[in-house]
C-alpha cells in the first residue's frame, strides 16, 4: 500500500496556506513535512493535528492506493 497527499496540497492551495504555515500551525517537525512531500507515511498524531488545523477529515487530505508493480 502507498499513500498520496495530493488532496492535502490542493486543500492548502484552496486555503491560501503555505507548507511552512501548516508546519507552524500543527507544530510538526520539518522531517514530518518532508515525509509528506515524498508521500511517505507519518504518524497518526501528525495527521490528526493537520485535520484539526484544516478542519477536515483524514480522507480529505490523503488517499491510500495500491503500490505500482515495478518490472
Amino acid at each position: 500500500m502507498a499513500v498520496s497527499y495530493k488532496k492535502l496540497w490542493k486543500l492548502l492551495i484552496d486555503k491560501d496556506m503555505k507548507k511552512k504555515d501548516l508546519r507552524i500551525a500543527t507544530g510538526m517537525t520539518t522531517t514530518a513535512l518532508a515525509k509528506l512531500g515524498k508521500n511517505e507515511t507519518v504518524s497518526m498524531d501528525v495527521m490528526l493535528r493537520i485535520c484539526k488545523v484544516l478542519q477536515c477529515n483524514i480522507g480529505d487530505i490523503m488517499d491510500v492506493t495500491e503500490e505500482e508493480k515495478k518490472g
